[in-house]
Parts: structure tokens; sequence; C-alpha cells
């Protein structure tokens, strides 16, 4: 494993872009995003932040009216409690691009409301007035992604890249220093298309944020791996989404690397996830095998009848990325999501002894 580590360091060398954050080795973060749905909540002494997913915007025919949580606040009061367990624990709202809520419908989302400068200063200044009122730490913008819709969500690529700039740009100036501000990364810069732009600029973002939950998972399905470290069978692997940032200017200690609590099988079908939690129960059924290893991936993955099913992460290939993350000078990890876990908090407890390891003993 040193002897991949090694090699890791010289090619992030030879780019140019390696940078050792040592300093900031006592200080990772583990960041739980829990949702509005499920019986389970973090263990606010494992986590060193929560996102609570989500909330979601009001856009009448173009126009921000305002947002609200979903599901029931109940849910979310057991969440803002945990900080009594934990007064060091840090709480931010998600915001999502789809919309759930029963009173609620798709009129234009992100896309409109990023558009206009009144709306965007509108939604900050409500921003700011939700984290005063329940004593939230700060903002975490899940807008997946600008210039593309998907769960029939409102886009517009000519505009939307340019549009995320200047909302972020405004929540920082509305919100200002002392609060957090981030967002969900995907794994590439901005790409052009035929109609303009799709994904976040990410250097022109990088001022207005304080770190990336860079979402390495799905960035493939069988019989490639989601989450790989570095994988010539996927489409992309971790390795290539950090070299990206880090090329991009990224300082190791604003990103926070993915990690998937379920198993991806496909992106469209029947059964396109599968639980952690239903791994577990799954591994007494004799037409799966469960924990194989691959040693290029450093990730488990399943079989089903003898043909690959889907690959996933165990405290195994979590641990490796523990150490990954630390060579490497990460701030840290996140995870999608806590209610995905196991009963015993199998897969939260690896992420916290992976972030919590002296790995120079």
């Amino acid at each position: 494993m040193k002897y991949l580590f090694s090699i890791i360091f010289l090619l992030f060398s030879i780019l140019g872009s390696f940078k050792a954050y040592a300093a900031n080795d006592n200080k990772k973060i583990c960041l739980a995003y829990c949702t509005y749905y499920g019986n389970m909540l973090p263990d606010p002494n494992m986590v060193t932040r929560i996102n609570y997913a989500f909330a979601e915007l009001y856009v009448v025919d173009g126009v921000y009216q305002t947002f609200k949580l979903q599901g029931n606040e109940s849910r979310f009061r057991e969440v803002m409690a945990l900080k009594q367990k934990n007064p060091d624990l840090k709480i931010c709202l998600s915001f999502t691009h789809t919309v759930s809520n029963s009173d609620n419908r798709q009129g234009g989302g992100f896309s409109k409301m990023a558009a206009s400068p009144e709306m965007r200063k509108q939604f900050a200044a409500d921003c700011l007035a939700f984290c005063k009122k329940w004593n939230l730490d700060g903002i975490d913008i899940d807008w997946e992604f600008p210039g593309l819709s998907w769960s029939g969500h409102a886009s517009n690529p000519a505009v939307d890249t340019k549009n995320y700039t200047l909302l972020m740009k405004q929540l920082r100036e509305t919100l200002g220093p002392d609060y957090i501000l981030s967002f969900a990364g995907y794994v590439m810069d901005m790409q052009n298309t035929d109609n303009g732009k799709k994904y976040v600029d990410i250097q022109a973002v990088l001022p207005y944020v304080n770190y990336v939950n860079i979402m390495t998972y799905d960035m493939d399905s069988a019989p490639g791996f989601q989450s790989a470290i570095i994988s010539s069978k996927s489409y992309y692997d971790c390795m290539s989404a950090i070299r990206t940032y880090a090329k991009l200017g990224v300082p190791f200690e604003k990103m926070l690397l993915g990690i998937p609590f379920y198993l991806r099988h496909s992106f469209d079908g029947i059964t396109t996830v599968v639980d952690y939690k239903q791994i577990v129960k799954l591994k007494s059924n004799p037409n799966f095998e469960f924990d194989l290893w691959d040693e290029e991936a450093r990730t488990p993955y399943a079989n089903y009848k003898g043909q690959f099913y889907g690959s996933y992460d165990n405290p195994r290939s979590i641990a490796v990325k523990g150490e990954w993350i630390h060579s490497l000078g990460l701030g840290g990890l996140l995870y999608w999501e806590n209610s995905e876990d196991d009963a015993e908090m199998t897969l939260a407890k690896a992420c916290w002894e992976a972030i919590t390891k002296n790995y120079d003993e």
C-alpha cells in the first residue's frame, strides 16, 4: 500500500500540484449527510460536521418566493439537538435542486433564482436569517448541476454555470466570513456543451467557499467501479477527480473525499443501488458474493450468480482511503448518507477511525 501511495506522491509532484498540509492532519473533517427521511441519526461523537439534507426552493413561474425544509421539522430539530451532546459539532443546511414537498412544484428552481441579482440577494438573506434562527453553522449548495436537467428541474446551459458563481459570491457576501459555505462538487470541472456549459466553474467559485464536497462516487456502474481510487476499468476514479481539482488550484485541505454508503449497480432499471444495511442482510443469500476485492481499484465489489453486480465501500476500503486522505493532506471525507448504514454504524465508525487515526504510528 505504501508503494501505491509513493506512486501517487510522484504523480502529483510531476504535475506540479502536490502540496502536503500536515499541519491540518489533526483537524480533519468527517462530514455526514443526514436526510429528512430515515430513523437513524449520526453519532455526534463520530462526526465533526453534519449537512442536513435537504431544503428546497419555492419558485413560482420563475420567481423565487422562499425555501422550506423537506419533510417534518421534528427531524431537523432532532439533528440540531445533537449539538447538546457535542458543542464542537458543526451543522449546515443543504439545498437540493429537486422538489419533494407536496405544496411545491418545479417553477424554475436554482436556474431561475440564480439568474436574477434581486432573487440571489433575497435567497442569501433568507439563508442568513435561517442560520441565525436555528444557530446553524452554514449553507451547502447541492445544485446537481448547472447546465443540466436532472430530476425534472429547469436548466439553462447558456448561463447556469456563470450564475452559479454569482450565487456563491452573493451567499459569501451576505453570510460573511464566519459561516461555512460549501457545495457538492462534480468530479470534473465545467464542460462545454452545444448550448453553453455544464457543471461548476471550480476556479471561479473557489474564493467564496470553505471546502468542496467532491462526489467521488457514482463515477461508474457495473461492470465499472463507482468509487475506485484508481481504476482503468471505470469511467472516472478518485485519483482523476482529486487531480482535476488540484490542477485548478484548489488547496488539498479544501477537498473532502466522498464515500458512498451503498452499492451502485446501475443508473436505471429496477435495482440501481443497494444500501449497506441491505448488503449485510444479503450476505446470507447464496446467489450473492460480497466483499470481493479489486487490488487496482482498492475497493470491494459483489457478484450475483457469478457475474459482477456492483461496487461499494466497506471498512477495508474506507481505511485505505483514510490513509490516502492523510497522505495527500486532504481536508477529510464526507459520506452519503448515514441512514444507509447498518444498525451497528459499521461504515460511520470506519469513517471516523479513518479520519482520526495517526498514520505516522
